[in-house]
């Protein structure tokens, strides 16, 4: 779990987690966190990034599970955080696996 203010990420848990409560969302802090990388505006998204730092956000985005980035997202964050330069770089989505 990553130590982030709750205070900070309730009003964005309110806009992007909307199945939970706030209080709810930010026990998992990834995930708000994640949400907004996913879908958030450009406002939201920078916010998040100045608050929480790239360090914060390329651990998100290593350890994200299977549907939780949509491909324009998750490969728009892998340049934006230098994980990657070019397209080639971009590693594939995370994917379910069923045993």
């Amino acid at each position: 779990m990553i130590p982030i203010d709750e205070e900070f990420l309730k009003p964005l848990a309110r806009k992007y987690i909307w199945w939970k409560t706030p209080e709810e969302a930010v026990r998992a802090p990834e995930r708000v966190i994640a949400q907004v990388m996913d879908i958030g505006d450009y406002a939201d998204a920078q916010l998040l990034a100045t608050k929480v730092g790239d360090a914060v956000l390329r651990t998100v985005l290593a350890h994200s599970q299977a549907g939780q980035f949509n491909a324009r997202s998750w490969a728009y964050w892998h340049y934006r955080l230098d994980m990657a330069r070019t397209e080639e770089e971009v590693p594939p989505l995370p994917v379910r696996r069923f045993i």
